[in-house]
This record gives structure tokens, C-alpha cells and sequence, in this order.
């Protein structure tokens, strides 16, 4: 029997054909994922609304192992809605505006629906919403962010644990003390780091964060998200009130009153998906067995070994990614004018990666199922594309995500 210990761990996941180097966008179907959702089809099929007995506190039961993934007490994580929808929980909880303090500031590379969640917010407040520019296009200098917050006026400051362009990993630690030393709020997007590397948001002093779990938490496409708030902020009531927020002793009193859940659950909203919760369920087992310093080792080896492949042998690109371990994130990104139709003749090749404009090929090779033949066969396959000229017979084509 496989060690379960061990990377990577092939016979735990039903892997697409070819090299899939896009976990970073969608991971692939965990076994335990498939075997979790068809036992809760089963409930639904044999059960019916009865089954609700067992799904009532599901989200609650996974927060455990969530928090193990990013550094952080039970009660201040919840699996719930999506990246946007906890964004704008976590701003309506704990934006607050006040005299000349009001901004809210991202970077200049943040993922849009963080611009569209703090641009809500700034037109509603009279606020402005601030950019800390790139100085090379693809990452951020952190002593920039920290003289915008010493210009003053910031009331809260979101910024991603990394980068998606570059695969740039941020010091979370650092620039949430710079936050508060600003009188300001950090919240972080750690969307393209769970799963991917360990994470203390607790220590770290971070007041909210916010993630997906359909990359490299490989729970299913559209799965739903999560949420992690400290417990300095636990007394706050939820600035958006939902039924599902409502403590569970006295959820079905139907009560017209919200009586908020204890901890990060009183930030939930509507009701779950049971089916969705079930793919993060059956995913995050594979994490308690594994373990996230583990995974992360391997992620550093993996991607240090890809950066050097690519200094021997693909010397048209140019590493956006940084060289330090500490540094980089899971994935590692290239910059290459045509990158798009790379990534296109690569697919047809069967090397699975995407593309994010408007030159940036990303690489993800992901510690759980990429062996280091993969790397060095997609390295061969980017070579033979280019020594071809296969790419420039590729047309516009569909989405490269």
C-alpha cells in the first residue's frame, strides 16, 4: 500500500491525459473528492430532507483541518460562499470610514474581483481607492506598500498572499504590522496560496482573510470558498446579517432577531451547497494526510528545479517569478510576447498551463501529483514548440485559463 505520507501521490487523483500544470487554476479530482460527493448524492437519494440531520453542521466540522492550512483557531475559519461574497462581508464588517481615514488601498496587480469589491466600497464611502504600482509590471516592491500606508488616510489595506501573475509571495507578517502601525485593517486574499504553503494568519496578526478552494485545495469548480477572521473581531456583528449566521442552537426558533453564531460561522449567509462542501470535505483529507509543511517542501524543490530548467533551456523567456524560496509562491511565471499561443500549442501537446496577459505563460507544478518527469518533459515540449515555430500556426482560440 502507498505510504500516504509520501510525494507525490499519484494514486489519489483521478489525473486529466498529459501534464496538467494549471492546479493553480483548477486542481485536479481528488478520489476521496468523487467518493465524498456521490456518498452525499446517496443521502439525498435515500434521505431526502432528513439527511439534513447529518449536513446541519458540515461546514463547522470541516474548519478544523482549514485551520491547520492557514495557521488559525477553529472558530475563526468557515468554509463559505465565494471569494467575492466574503470580500464583501469582511469589508462591510470591518471597513470603517471615519474623517479623513477612508481609503482603501490593493496593488496595482490585484485580481479583479478584489478591485470591484474595494471600489464598492470606495464609491459607497466617499473614499478613495489606492494602487500601489508594480515597478517591473509583474511584482510588488513590499517598501512601497509600506510608504503608501505611511502617506496616511488608508483605513484598510487588502493585498494577495501571492501574486497571480508572478506567483510573488508577499511577507504577510510584516505588512500586516505595517497596517495596524497605519491604523489600518490587513485583510489578504490567500486564494493562490492555500494548499500551496503554510500560512500563520493568527500569529501573523491578520484581521480577515479570504480564499477559494477549487485550486490548489482541488475541492471542484465553484466549491465553495472560505473565510478566516481573528478573534479580536469575534464580538462584531456581521455587517451583511444572514439566516445561516445565525447560532446554531437556535437557528430553527425562525426567530426575527439575529442571534449571531459564535466565531467566523456568524459571517456565513445563505444556505450551503451540500455537494460542494462534500469535494472539500473529500479533498482536505488528502491534506491531513500529507500535511502542508510537506507539501510545501516539495513545492519549493519542484519549483526551484523547474526555474532551472528553464535558465538551461528556454532562454527566450524571462522569469517573472522570484528566485528566493521565500518569495515564491506554487507557481512559477514567464514572460514571453507570445505566450498565449504557446500555451495553446503546448495543450495540443498535451502540457496543460494557462495563460494571463497580456505575455505571462504560468507554470504550476503542484506537490501533491506533478512527479519531476513532468517538469522535464514539459521544459522539452516549450522547447520543441518554439524550435518549430509551432505556436505561430496557432489561432486566437478559445479561453487560456
Amino acid at each position: 500500500m502507498p505510504d500516504p505520507t509520501q510525494l507525490p501521490r499519484l494514486d489519489a487523483f483521478a489525473l486529466p491525459r498529459g501534464i496538467y500544470l494549471d492546479g493553480n487554476s483548477l486542481g485536479p479530482l481528488p478520489l476521496a473528492a468523487q467518493n465524498a460527493i456521490e456518498r452525499r448524492v446517496r443521502q439525498w437519494q435515500h434521505h431526502a430532507v432528513t439527511a439534513w440531520d447529518d449536513w446541519f453542521g458540515l461546514a463547522e466540522r470541516l474548519a478544523p483541518a482549514l485551520a491547520r492550512l492557514v495557521g488559525a483557531h477553529a472558530d475563526e475559519v468557515v468554509p463559505t460562499g465565494s471569494i467575492t461574497v466574503n470580500l464583501h462581508q469582511l469589508l462591510a464588517t470591518l471597513y470603517r470610514p471615519e474623517g479623513d481615514r477612508r481609503d482603501l488601498l490593493a496593488t496595482a496587480l490585484d485580481f479583479p474581483t478584489d478591485v470591484h469589491a474595494l471600489r464598492t466600497w470606495a464609491e459607497r464611502s466617499g473614499g478613495r481607492l489606492r494602487f500601489v504600482p508594480s515597478r517591473d509590471g509583474h511584482t510588488v516592491d513590499e517598501g512601497d506598500v509600506e510608504d503608501a500606508l505611511g502617506s496616511g488616510g488608508v483605513a484598510l489595506m487588502l493585498m494577495p498572499s501571492v501574486l497571480y501573475r508572478s506567483g510573488q509571495a508577499l511577507d504577510v507578517r510584516r505588512l500586516t504590522s505595517a497596517a495596524h502601525a497605519a491604523g489600518a485593517i490587513a485583510i489578504w486574499d490567500a486564494a493562490h496560496s492555500i494548499g500551496a504553503m503554510p500560512h500563520a494568519l493568527h500569529d501573523d496578526g491578520v484581521d480577515a482573510a479570504v480564499w477559494c478552494s477549487y485550486k490548489y485545495l482541488n475541492a471542484g469548480p465553484g466549491a465553495p470558498g472560505g473565510l478566516f477572521l481573528h478573534r479580536r473581531h469575534h464580538q462584531l456583528a456581521p455587517g451583511l446579517q444572514g439566516w445561516w449566521g445565525s447560532d446554531k442552537g437556535t437557528q430553527f426558533a425562525m426567530d426575527h432577531t439575529f442571534t449571531k453564531a459564535d466565531g467566523a460561522g456568524g459571517l456565513q449567509l445563505g444556505t450551503p451547497s451540500i455537494l460542494g462542501l462534500a469535494g472539500l470535505e473529500g479533498a482536505l483529507a488528502v491534506f491531513e494526510e500529507v500535511g502542508i509543511e510537506r507539501i510545501r517542501a516539495r513545492s519549493l524543490e519542484l519549483t526551484e528545479a523547474l526555474l532551472a530548467a528553464v535558465d538551461a533551456q528556454l532562454p527566450e523567456f524571462k522569469t517573472v517569478t522570484p528566485r528566493e524560496a521565500a518569495r515564491r509562491g506554487g507557481h512559477v511565471a514567464l514572460a514571453h510576447p507570445e505566450a498565449r499561443r504557446i500555451t495553446l500549442a503546448l495543450r495540443e501537446r498535451g502540457v496543460i498551463a494557462d495563460h494571463r496577459p497580456p505575455d505571462v505563460l504560468r507554470l504550476a507544478p503542484v506537490a501533491l501529483y506533478t512527479t519531476d518527469a513532468d517538469i522535464s518533459h514539459a521544459v522539452a515540449r516549450v522547447r520543441d514548440v518554439l524550435d518549430t515555430g509551432a505556436h505561430l500556426a496557432v489561432g486566437a482560440g478559445g479561453l487560456v485559463t
